[in-house]
């Protein structure tokens, strides 16, 4: 490769990576209505060069101007951070299936109507909901290559599905949504996503009301995504272990969670969005135990993150928009347990169910904690649901949280595309109501 052959003549080492989407599509509605249908198709290409023992870096859109991108990734090398690793040599790199051809035949006009269908589902039921939906696909392409002789091509498909809606009834405002992320179409049924929408709508007919004081809470798979996961994922970054910033960082082999919890990163996982057979970096994917029977296995490396705390890429490099690599998760996946969800509602004499929270991000992540509104939640009494709460905020830390948990559920399901979690059961969160 041309711009390859330019930088190995200015530095010691380079790392050439370039990601392309010929052929994106994405469908749009708004309140019921098409909106908008957009096909794009964008590249772009990442040099990374050792220069002098300093990391230097250039990116750019499309594929000209490469001259220019050496000369630039020599000048930031000037003021680069220490070269402490080496590029990955060649390697064989496992088979992945994260490829559906069918997916480029899903014709634009197949795709609005896919989004009417929908809609036409969840107004069946509830004719005055507002619907936003998007649907979405598209294929990539990822080329790496390195003057260590390490060098890997791959293709991969997605389609996604998601619904927002809104009902609005004098001065109250309800909202509900789901959606779903594949490799493949046919792994996100729109009446799967339509009936999860329904069933919130069906719990939230009737409203109820909430105190303030400590209550179980079951975190449904959207309210594990919206409340558990940031302050989760930021902690396991080997880049705040690194820093000291993780409170998790002087506990590995310690048992921190539940027994009953376990947690892992598999980039292996067939047709999942967050797959790949290597990573942004050349480094092989696996499937990366984090907590083991609640006992923290291992942490998320990129490559000049692991060469810091002494330790090897785990296969997490990845970069957002073709930039800089850093550790990130690839899927996640919770364990799944031996609960049902009814069997949870059932044992609460008093509860709250946390479908979606709004704010969560704006606590102390770093420490675990998390609060926010709750946006769609239904109050749980004698083990039955009687309705949603409004007002009412919940505030906790996801480590106490998940120290001792009543039960994990078995219907573990995605979400986003990129977590995989069952519904948890936990003993008391801090549940906070307007005027109380």
């Amino acid at each position: 490769m041309e711009v390859l052959c330019s930088a190995r003549r200015e530095a010691e080492q380079a790392e050439v990576f370039l990601v392309s989407s010929p052929d994106s599509i994405g469908i749009q509605f708004e309140a019921n209505e098409l909106k908008q249908v957009q096909t794009k198709e964008s590249s772009s290409i990442a040099l990374r060069i050792f220069r002098e023992g300093r990391i230097g870096f250039a990116t750019a859109s499309g594929g000209g101007g490469l001259e220019a991108l050496v000369d630039m990734a020599v000048e930031t090398s000037q003021f680069g951070s220490p070269a402490n690793f080496q590029f990955p040599s060649s390697q064989d790199y496992s088979e992945v299936c994260i490829i559906a051809p069918e997916v480029e035949e899903i014709a634009m006009e197949r795709m609005v109507e896919i989004g009417k269908e929908l809609i036409a589902k969840i107004r069946g039921h509830t004719p005055d909901i507002l619907c936003d939906v998007q649907v979405t696909r598209g294929t990539s392409s990822i080329s790496l290559i390195n003057s260590q002789g390490g060098e890997g091509r791959y293709d991969s498909s997605f389609f996604s599905l998601s619904l927002e809606g809104i009902l609005v009834r004098d001065t109250d405002m309800l909202f509900v949504g789901d959606s779903g992320s594949s490799c493949r179409p046919d792994f996100i049924g729109v009446d799967d996503l339509a009936d999860r929408v329904i069933w919130q709508l069906e719990m939230a007919k009737k409203k109820a009301a909430v105190s303030t004081k400590l209550l179980p809470i079951i975190f449904t798979p959207n309210g594990v995504a919206s409340a558990l996961l940031s302050p989760l994922v930021l902690a396991f970054n080997g880049k705040a272990v690194l820093e000291g910033a993780s409170p998790l960082k002087d506990k590995l082999g310690e048992q921190v969670f539940d027994k009953k919890l376990s947690l892992w990163d598999d980039a292996t996982i067939a047709y999942g969005v967050g797959s790949y057979p290597f990573d942004d970096e050349g480094v092989s994917s696996q499937r990366l135990p984090l907590v083991t029977n609640g006992v923290v296995a291992n942490f998320l490396y990129d490559l000049q993150t692991a060469a810091l705390a002494g330790t090897h890429s785990t296969g997490n490099g990845q970069r957002v928009g073709g930039g800089f690599p850093s550790p990130a998760i690839s899927s996640l996946i919770l364990s799944g347990g031996d609960v049902s969800f009814q069997a949870m509602v059932e044992d609460m004499k008093e509860g709250l169910i946390v479908e979606q929270l709004i704010g969560a991000d704006q606590g102390n992540l770093l420490g675990g904690d998390f609060s926010g509104n709750v946006l769609l939640g239904y109050k749980v009494e004698n083990g039955e649901i009687v309705g949603r709460v409004k007002d009412t905020m919940i505030a906790g830390n996801v480590y106490q949280v998940l120290k001792e948990l009543l039960g994990i559920g078995q219907e573990a399901r995605w979400v986003g595309g990129i977590l995989q979690t069952p519904p948890l059961y936990c003993s008391h969160v801090s549940v906070v109501t307007k005027g109380s």
